[in-house]
């Protein structure tokens, strides 16, 4: 059994983006919306849509590109995560459907889905995080992966040009190399249906706005002070990509300049709990050193639902 000790390794990073893309342009020609409108209220220009793939399908091929990237002998993962409430079916879970994909069914591998909305792959990746550091498991798969254009009503205007498909995934260890994770997640039960999937998607976009700007910012200074971090010491915020405005407006907050926040928005649109992932993805691709930087991811999303992780690469 391994030491007990904080410290999570992000051994890779894999991504799988459908390749059907629904442009502002396309969505001019279903409702009353401009390119103007959409890209001025959101930053986004694009999204994408998986046609003849399901979520497991996406969350495969994320968890496949994260171990083709570094050659992960995938028979050492012995936990899979999946962050979605966009699941194929409501049993079995993703999770069990992503094992049997990647031919581990004859390895004993604990597999469930995680439903926290747009937080979902944050609240994931500490689950996983705390069962590695029991000392109890070797090698967690987390993933985030969503079909929001299945739940998507293209008759509402204010919420059909806001979401995307896609799934991201991360290989993450126990380590004993110091490389401290910290985690800040909360949630408030949302009585009045601000935000709410049933069956489509119907949010008040007003009270979401004036709700995330704010809880991105607690909870950015929530994991800095548990980890005892300054917002100086972090090479980049990666929060869940939901809105540019709401992102631009918290990290004014924080006092953070763009330059500090990655942003992939204007290619994706919100694609929930696999932004982050995402993100992280390509992120890391732009980078020559990794080493020992430290990454601040963020999220918000229904339930209510918000958090932060602080990695060190």
């Amino acid at each position: 059994m391994k030491k007990k000790t904080n410290n999570i390794k992000l051994i890779s990073t894999g991504k799988y983006i459908p390749n059907d893309v629904i442009t502002n342009e396309d969505l001019e020609k279903i409702v009353d919306t401009s390119d103007e409108w959409i890209y001025t209220r959101t930053g986004i220009k694009e999204r994408r849509r998986a046609k003849d793939e399901t979520t497991s399908d996406m969350a495969t091929n994320a968890a496949l590109d994260a171990i083709n990237k570094v050659g992960y002998d995938k028979n050492k993962i012995d936990i899979i995560i999946v962050a979605t409430f966009t699941p194929d079916v409501a049993s079995p879970s993703v999770a069990n459907l992503v094992q049997a994909k990647l031919g581990l069914n004859d390895r004993d591998v604990v597999c469930f889905d995680i439903n926290a909305a747009c937080t979902g792959f944050i609240y994931a990746l500490n689950v996983a995080s705390q069962m590695l550091n029991a000392g109890f498991y070797n090698s967690a798969l987390v993933i985030g992966s969503e079909s929001l254009t299945k739940v998507v009503n293209f008759q509402d205007r204010n919420t059909c040009v806001l979401f995307g498909d896609g799934a991201g995934a991360f290989i993450i260890e126990n380590t004993e190399e110091n490389k401290p994770a910290y985690f800040y997640t909360s949630s408030k039960g949302d009585l009045e249906e601000v935000i709410i999937v049933d069956p489509l998607i119907r949010m008040e976009g007003r009270k979401v706005y004036h709700f995330a700007t704010k809880i991105l910012e607690k909870s950015v200074n929530e994991v800095l002070e548990k980890s005892n971090t300054s917002i100086e010491e972090i090479a980049m915020l990666i929060p869940h990509q939901a809105n540019a405005r709401i992102i631009e407006s918290a990290a004014k907050s924080l006092n953070l300049g763009l330059d500090k926040v990655y942003m992939n928005i204007d290619k994706y649109g919100n694609t929930s709990s696999a932004s982050i992932p995402i993100a992280v993805d390509e992120y890391l691709a732009t980078l020559e050193d990794k080493q020992d930087k430290k990454l601040v991811l963020v999220g918000f999303g229904a339930g209510f639902t918000w958090g932060a992780a602080l990695l060190t690469l």
